[in-house]
């Protein structure tokens, strides 16, 4: 069943604020040069869907989730704070404990009827799944995460996430998220709050970037095209496709490729095809990079605040295409090697020193950030694992990498892809024939 053919009733109850079960500190806290970038002041959406489970006590997600989600805002307080901006656009939260946005909803419909809709995004009624609370979306002075548990007839339910990008990443908001499914199973609650640290991510006195960081370059931003002629589908790649996709790869990369570099360097070059450019446009790729690894940063291992940072690589329409793939997957290593401690530092001051820019958007930027680690597949509230879990949707110019299941069961990535129609025509046929012509011969595994 086609997800758009699929329609139901949303009946959600009035919005209320869930603030800390206890006590917690008023204080004001400063976000780090890497957080407040204009790129990051936005909400971004996730979407879980969970199966029911025999009746117990107490069976409601909606009041579990309520309580846990005020019992793990104890520790990590400033998520129930607001945000303020400073001297030098400088965004600072005023933990003020005034909470988190909460919906309790019901659908009259069952989590099999959704699988068998695609349970890939565009998911049917996403804007009721996550419905936008009036006066809950701006940057400053409103809350930093909006939550809609929506039950469903079978039991089951969607747990809808809308984050304020600033206060952290997905890897800071699973971090949280594990907190509220541990104290939802009747786990002890943590006793020392998470580490804020926010200070090891400042730029320095003065500024010295010392790279050229292309990202941030002033450009022109195309206006987007109407909605009307855009049309999204999520490209899902299993064992066998990454296998195809590694067979087009000379041996030397075949055999050390990930399957990052390998999945991007494909859509990328596919992507272009499809768009159809001139080959002396320039087109762009830019992904984001974690930075948590670089030991001489120093971040505490409980960090959540945001801790990545794009990269990424130009060139021309033609080159790309009369390239090969392997030319295209040393571009995204090159890219991926870039981002040092120092490399870090660098982005922090220009950030600063430029007063924190907008990202590049430039015509013809493809921008891929990968969801696959941030931990959201270990959220069991109670009701087991989630059935999928992650980014709910895709950008113009922007795809995310989720990981779900293929149909045989197996380890899969789910990438969403926005496209005017014609290109997204081409841009299947461009996959379909990566998959189905191979250049080298791939091993087995």
């Amino acid at each position: 069943m086609p997800a758009t053919t699929l329609a139901f009733a949303v009946r959600r109850r009035e919005p209320e604020l869930v603030g800390p079960a206890a006590p917690t500190p008023l204080e004001t806290k400063r976000l780090s040069d890497i957080d407040d970038q204009e790129v990051l002041r936005g909400h971004e959406p996730f979407l879980f869907f969970y199966r029911g489970r025999e009746q117990q006590a107490g069976d409601d997600p909606a009041c579990v989730l309520r309580r846990a989600l005020g019992e793990a805002l104890v520790p990590y307080f400033p998520l129930a704070g607001r945000l303020r901006e400073v001297e030098g656009r400088k965004l600072v939260v005023d933990c003020t404990g005034e909470g988190v946005m909460f919906v309790e909803a019901d659908a009259d419909v069952r989590l099999p009827e959704l699988e068998a809709a695609g349970q890939r995004p565009p998911f049917p009624c996403m804007d009721q799944l996550l419905f936008d609370v009036e006066g809950s979306g701006g940057v400053l002075d409103s809350p930093l995460l909006l939550i809609q548990v929506t039950r469903l007839l079978c039991g089951g339910f969607v747990l809808g996430l809308r984050l304020n990008h600033t206060i952290c990443d997905a890897i800071g908001l699973a971090r949280f998220m594990s907190i509220a499914a541990e104290l939802a199973r009747g786990l002890p609650a943590p006793y020392d709050p998470p580490s804020w640290s926010r200070e090891l991510l400042e730029a320095r006195s003065p500024p010295e970037p010392a790279f050229p960081h292309r990202e941030y370059d002033a450009v022109q931003t195309p206006p987007p095209p109407p909605a009307g002629d855009m049309v999204m589908r999520t490209f899902t790649f299993g064992p066998a496709e990454f296998a195809a996709i590694k067979g087009h790869l000379p041996p030397h990369l075949r055999d050390t490729a990930t399957t990052f570099e390998a999945l991007t360097a494909a859509l990328w070059r596919a992507r272009t095809a499809a768009l159809e450019l001139p080959p002396e446009d320039e087109v762009r790729l830019a992904f984001i990079v974690n930075f948590r690894g670089e030991p001489e940063l120093g971040l505490p291992g409980d960090y959540y605040g945001n801790a990545a940072v794009p990269t990424g690589a130009v060139t021309t329409a033609g080159a790309l295409l009369a390239g090969s793939l392997g030319d295209a997957v040393e571009l995204v290593r090159e890219a991926k090697a870039a981002v040092t401690a120092e490399y870090v530092r660098s982005t922090a001051d220009l950030l600063v020193l430029r007063g924190r820019p907008a990202m590049a958007m430039p015509a013809n930027l493809f921008v891929v950030s990968d969801n696959r680690h941030a931990g959201f597949h270990r959220l069991d509230f109670g009701w087991g694992l989630p059935v999928y879990d992650g980014v709910p949707t895709a950008n113009i110019g922007g795809s995310y990498l989720v990981a779900v299941k293929n149909g045989e069961g197996e380890d899969a990535v789910a990438v969403p892809v926005m496209l005017p129609a014609a290109a997204m025509d081409r841009f299947a046929s461009e996959v379909e024939m990566l998959l189905n012509s191979v250049v080298w011969k791939a091993d087995a595994n």
